[in-house]
């Protein structure tokens, strides 16, 4: 099991949420996401999923929706 948490510099909208969960909770190894609190967090299974990939399309997906990383 592996977890990472990213944080944002603003809340997300609740249209920008449902769609990161959908996209993000749907892949293979992905068993919960949240998106709260100016972060989101990936509870995945790490021998279906790598770390890098994980923290890779999230914050790809992230910044397509229009926010930022917080650094």
């Amino acid at each position: 099991m592996g977890k990472v948490s990213i944080g944002v510099q603003k809340e997300f909208c609740e249209e920008c949420s449902l769609a990161l969960r959908r996209f993000i909770g749907r892949m293979e190894g992905v068993n919960s996401i949240e998106t709260e609190s100016g972060k989101i967090t990936v509870d995945f299974d790490d021998s279906k999923i790598l770390e890098n990939d994980i923290l890779k399309i999230t914050k790809e997906s992230i910044e397509k929706l229009g926010y930022k990383i917080d650094v």
